[in-house]
């Protein structure tokens, strides 16, 4: 398949852009594909990115004069940059930085996620110590049938384990 822009050269990259709502592949060589990367660069850098996400205006002067002490990157240049200069700097912007992270993220602490399976099998670990437990108390309360239930529930779990 030939570029689409130059005519020329075998396309190798393949973008699809949304422009107005209607969708458009475009199969461009290597070159082309350059300098739309840079065209790109051109229209759309992180600070506005960033500035549009937290809304920010103008710098404050006390933001003007706000620096990180190790790497000495001021609020200013984070916002034209984007980019944070050193671990430090997450604290020495940190009430500048929880509205956008909450923006981004929808949450400023981390959660994390466990895979599906981890999950699955976490959730199982907890179910049987769980029943486990239950089990226990059933017999030091000599409430015998519901002790029967419970060892033959876990037996059941046991064998699909395997």
């Amino acid at each position: 398949m030939l570029c689409d822009v130059c005519h020329k050269n075998i396309a190798t990259v393949h973008l699809t852009e949304i422009i107005n709502e209607k969708v458009v592949e475009m199969h461009i060589c290597q070159e082309c594909a350059k300098l739309k990367a840079e065209e790109l660069k051109e229209q759309l850098s992180i600070s506005d990115l960033l500035g549009g996400l937290v809304g920010m205006g103008p710098i404050e002067k006390e933001e003007k004069a706000l620096h990180c002490p190790s790497c000495h990157l001021t609020y200013g240049e984070f916002k034209k940059k984007g980019r944070l200069g050193c671990g430090k700097c997450y604290a020495t912007f940190k009430v500048q930085l929880l509205p956008l992270l909450k923006n981004i993220h929808g949450s400023t602490h981390h959660t994390g996620k466990a895979p599906f399976v981890k999950e699955k099998k976490k959730s199982r670990e907890e179910t049987m110590k769980g029943l486990r437990n239950r089990l226990q108390r059933a017999i030091h309360l000599e409430e015998y049938e519901e002790a029967a239930r419970l060892r033959d529930e876990i037996k059941n779990l046991e064998r699909k384990d395997k």
